[in-house]
């Protein structure tokens, strides 16, 4: 503890009654005592932790953790709950929590956005305590140098709005959900529909800030360049907790192009769908387009929706040349802002309220049930093959898939450049997307979108079947946590799926900055043996 003076040692003595209060509350785990003893010792007095803990006996606790809870599926009354949530207010409160969760057998999962598609930034099988981050999301943005600081509890929406604000001309290449938190999106790759002119977001970020196993702050420099490959897009809570990431802003013109085009199968989506393929991953990387399959009654819409970073006449210049069959005409475009463009582009209607920038919970609807997986797709699906896909979506009762084609920028950046290795020779990803609305049919959902996925094994990647981190799927291999040598066996499944040939670096990092696997998942990275 620091030695304070005068008023400084009554603020130690308040905390220190504040700590007898969290103490009685658990006694009953010895283990957590220790790690509430523990807090204080190693944080900044001048920054209060105790402000920033809640445990089970706390009335706030159970509002805290659904919060940023985005997936029903980790709300029953069988989900493991942690034995406290650290809502870090300072830096030194990472520091601490790190320190003390490793000195008392603890796991952490630290939560940014808290959208992990299998709730692993906020559930446990074993004794664990939540790292809350979205308290941490201040953003500093220098135009002068089209930098940014951004720390990771801040959403994309929050960072969107920062960047117009300041810049008409400036924007930055990352997701749709505006309530994607930059800590675990930026981490596992990042993508959004500026992919094909600028690549994902790891591929635009300069620095970072990350506190590693020994709780010590590090930066690009002090931590070294191989650390700093390893969290841009290896997912970064398996190397440590980041605290903030230095962006570097790109340019865009004052007024972008907005469509959004829907054609149902009686209209001939099926060869729109189809010329889409072979069309859209060579189109220029200033137009992106996506297609969304979505099932209603039993009857397919693909849904085409695009950003194109110009004005409209030169856009439907491009696709009267290049892709005629979608039949874009000039009333389905809008000309706006770029920060306009990522409120159509996620499915808020024209003239919604830029409040909704900084609204840090909102969903579209009401919470559900939601189970998603992963694709890519090298070869163009044959017009026979995509009729049979619309039939096995209605009789799996599918809420969505969405293509979104590569091409442009992501097929100049080599494989190795990031642990994101999805690039060149990929047509497109698919994202799969089962959503219900009551617990005592999860059982049948997740095994519908499975089937699903199983019969798609014919159109898309394999050996490996590769898989986006970002749209964590348990299905594809998990750690049992046995031994050091059975994750590396058992993370290989997974890893070479999500990182292909970066695994192995991936490893050979881990080992150097945590050979003991404190930071550890599900999927996470284990340690190289060698």
């Amino acid at each position: 503890m620091l030695k304070m003076e005068g008023g400084g040692s009554r603020i130690v003595v308040s905390i220190i009654s504040v700590f007898l209060a969290f103490l009685s509350c658990a006694s009953s785990y010895p283990a957590l005592q220790n790690f509430l003893q523990c807090l204080p010792i190693n944080s900044n007095p001048s920054h209060p932790i105790s402000g920033a803990i809640y445990i089970p006996g706390n009335s706030s606790f159970e509002s805290v953790l659904r919060a940023y809870t985005r997936n029903l599926r980790f709300t029953t009354l069988k989900t493991p709950k942690p034995l406290a949530i650290i809502t870090a207010l300072h830096e030194s409160h990472v520091q601490a929590t790190v320190i003390c969760a490793k000195s008392h057998g603890l796991q952490i999962r630290i939560r940014s956005g808290g959208h992990d598609y299998e709730g692993l930034s906020y559930v446990s099988k074993v004794p664990f305590v939540i790292l809350d981050m979205f308290n941490l999301r201040s953003i500093d943005v220098d135009i002068a140098k089209e930098t940014a600081w951004v720390q990771t509890g801040a959403t994309l929406g929050e960072l969107y709005y920062k960047i117009a604000t300041t810049s008409k001309v400036h924007a930055f290449p990352a997701g749709v959900c505006l309530t994607l938190g930059t800590g675990g999106h930026f981490s596992g790759g990042g993508y959004g529909a500026m992919m094909r002119k600028y690549g994902l977001s790891v591929d635009n970020i300069i620095d970072a800030q990350i506190v590693n196993v020994n709780g010590r702050v590090l930066n690009r420099v002090s931590m070294g360049e191989d650390l700093f490959w390893a969290i841009r897009g290896g997912g970064g809570a398996s190397f440590g907790v980041i605290l903030s990431w230095k962006i570097k802003l790109v340019r865009i013109p004052p007024k972008v192009t907005m469509f959004n085009v829907p054609i149902t199968s009686r209209q001939g989506a099926t060869d729109v769908v189809y010329r889409w393929q072979q069309v859209a991953p060579k189109l220029p990387g200033d137009l992106f387009i996506r297609a969304t399959i979505s099932n209603a009654n039993g009857s397919i819409t693909a849904t085409f929706t695009g950003l194109f970073l110009g004005e409209t006449d030169a856009l439907l210049q491009l696709t009267n040349q290049s892709f005629p069959e979608l039949n874009l005409t000039q009333k389905d475009c809008k000309e706006m802002s770029w920060l306009n463009s990522t409120l159509l582009v996620y499915g808020y209607p024209e003239g919604t309220s830029y409040e909704i920038f900084y609204n840090r919970t909102l969903t579209q609807g009401p919470a559900n049930f939601y189970k998603g997986k992963s694709d890519y797709v090298k070869k163009v699906i044959p017009k026979e093959s995509l009729e049979h896909i619309w039939k096995l979506v209605i009789k799996a009762g599918i809420s969505f898939m969405q293509w979104n084609p590569y091409g442009g920028r992501m097929s100049e950046i080599p494989e190795s450049e990031t642990p994101f290795p999805h690039r060149a020779g990929n047509l497109f990803k698919i994202q799969y997307g089962m959503t219900w609305g009551l617990d005592n049919v999860t059982n049948d959902r997740i095994e519908a979108i499975r089937e699903l996925y199983s019969a798609m094994t014919p159109y898309v990647s394999s050996e490996p079947r590769e898989a986006f981190l970002n749209y964590r799927d348990l299905d594809i291999g998990k750690r049992s946590g046995f031994s050091k040598k059975k994750d590396l066996k058992e993370g290989g499944i997974y890893g070479v799926k999500y990182f292909k040939g970066n695994f192995r670096r991936l490893t050979k990092v881990k080992a150097m900055v945590d050979p003991d696997n404190f930071f550890v998942n599900e999927q996470s990275i284990p340690p190289s043996l060698y």
